[in-house]
């Protein structure tokens, strides 16, 4: 009766609930570990990243996009004109390029001299560029950008429309110039009216000089001639007579090592004269017609350091057993032979099998004389072969089982376009040699015929490659696990270069639907 009615309620839950004494603690602020090492750390591990994550990693703090900046040492641009108004930002930031590369398409408009004077002007100490379809660039530009950046050491430029003038300022000024590579200069024309290229101070320094698509590469001659440390020499597609240039320069350079012509205008006379670089490893003939055993003979005889020989003969048989019967007497140090349209017999194939001990890769391609006797040779022989490589050659499975037999150092096959040539035959090998590379290239439909490229059958047998195959060569992976699967992905391989491999897919495709529904019934 005396109880009030606050007294009498009961306290709710909610009144009595705890209260916390302190609010709740804030997470611990996360803390930047970079802040503690120092830029050059910084720079190195800017430098491991590939560009797409150094481009992101660029973009974190302004610290990071300052030090990868400062650390980048080669650059790629697109050479459009509109490039010309960031060019000051862009070498702003990135101020210690050494190494620069400056591409155009040939349905945009280029950067001019007021651009590339820009650019040498903020990377004096360049020392690696590149020109790609910059054809606004003239004499005057080059020349300008020759006397800013002295310390070039490597020159390369394509599809441009400067000329002599530009090019003798270049060698002139750059006399650290140690490589030299031009195609498709465009300023060079007329070969009465042509201007003479060198020596200049970069004769002193150049080793490597690559010519490719000249109308008139000999006024290049000077340079070459008074280049007297120069070790490479490359001529690609250049028009006119080469024989009398060749004997000057194997005259007055006696340094060579390595030698490339293709598809030049060079006869026995010019190979006659080359064999009198007695230091000359490394002789690539790629379609040369006027060039016979004769001139093969002479070079063969007199350069026995001969390590690599490339020959492409374009079916003309104008070189064949004499000239490689003189390979093999001469030269044994020879490790790498590559024979294109070249009808080679047992006769020299077992001369060079037996005298060159230390032949390690070979490649047989468009022989119409290489069939299973000839392989039966080589793999009785060459003992010391590693990789082989046949293509469109008369051999048969019978070739196959004499290389299961042979070459014990072998570690890799390919067999392309033969078509004696089977599946059975390259899972037989695999099975006979575990260890054991085979990539078999099946016969493919008739179509018209292709001539054989020297690069295709370089890539075919990977001669520069590392024994063992490219890490990233899919055929090699797929060569040691099954034969048919491999058949079937390089046939596949194949009609993609002939756009067939869409029909391919659709077809493959339409059955897997069949099949599928087909199951869904059952």
């Amino acid at each position: 009766m005396g109880q009030t009615a606050s007294s009498a309620r009961p306290r709710s839950s909610k009144s009595t609930a705890a209260i916390p004494p302190f609010p709740p603690e804030p997470p611990p602020a996360e803390i930047d570990h970079s802040l503690s090492l120092p830029d050059e750390c910084l720079a190195c591990i800017f430098q491991s990243l590939s560009a797409g994550d150094r481009k992101r990693a660029s973009v974190v703090c302004r610290r990071w996009l300052a030090v990868e900046g400062q650390s980048r040492h080669r650059l790629s641009l697109k050479a459009v004109a509109e490039l010309s108004d960031a060019i000051p930002r862009l070498f702003a930031r990135f101020d210690s390029v050494t190494k620069l590369a400056l591409k155009c398409d040939r349905r945009s408009v280029s950067i001019g001299d007021e651009a590339l004077i820009l650019i040498s002007q903020s990377c004096r100490n360049l020392t690696r560029l590149k020109l790609r379809a910059c054809r606004e660039l003239t004499d005057e530009g080059m020349s300008i950008f020759a006397a800013n950046c002295r310390n070039l050491q490597k020159f390369s430029c394509g599809s441009s429309n400067f000329g002599a003038k530009g090019m003798n300022a270049l060698i002139e000024n750059c006399g650290l110039l140690e490589e030299l590579s031009v195609k498709r200069l465009r300023g060079i024309t007329d070969a009465a009216a042509a201007e003479a290229i060198g020596p200049g101070k970069a004769a002193d320094s150049l080793k490597i000089i690559c010519l490719k698509d000249l109308y008139n590469g000999q006024c290049f001659g000077p340079l070459i001639i008074g280049a007297k440390n120069l070790t490479s020499l490359k001529l690609f597609r250049c028009s006119g007579e080469w024989d009398k240039l060749l004997e000057l320069i194997a005259d007055r350079v006696a340094t060579l090592i390595e030698v490339h012509l293709e598809r030049i205008q060079v006869s026995d006379l010019g190979l006659s004269a080359l064999s009198n670089c007695a230091n000359l490893e490394v002789l690539h003939l790629v379609k040369t017609p006027e060039c016979t055993d004769i001139g093969l003979m002479a070079v063969a005889k007199k350069c026995r350091l001969l390590r690599k020989l490339h020959i492409d003969g374009w079916k003309t048989n104008r070189i064949g057993d004499d000239g490689l019967i003189a390979v093999a007497n001469n030269c044994p140090s020879l490790q790498e032979l590559v024979l294109i349209g070249v009808n080679p017999t047992r006769l020299s194939l077992e001369k060079l099998a037996t005298n060159c001990q230390s032949l390690e890769r070979l490649a047989l391609c468009g022989s119409e004389t290489v069939g299973d006797t000839e392989i039966s040779c080589i793999a009785a022989k060459c003992f010391a072969l590693k990789k082989l490589c046949i293509k469109s050659c008369p051999m048969s499975d019978h070739g196959m089982e004499a290389l299961a037999g042979g070459c014990p150092n072998l570690v890799k096959v390919k067999v392309k376009k033969c078509r004696g040539v089977t599946s059975e035959g390259a899972d037989w090998l695999r099975a006979k040699r575990g260890s054991l590379s085979v990539n078999l290239d099946a016969v493919e439909p008739e179509l018209p015929e292709a001539s054989i490229s020297e690069q295709e059958v370089v890539d075919a047998a990977d001669v520069d490659a590392p024994l063992g195959g490219r890490s990233g060569d899919p055929s090699i992976a797929s060569s040691s696990s099954n034969g048919r699967s491999t058949s079937f992905k390089t046939r596949l391989g194949s009609f993609s270069r002939r756009g067939l491999v869409m029909c391919t897919f659709k077809k493959w495709r339409s059955f897997g639907g069949r099949l599928r529904s087909s199951s869904r019934r059952g």
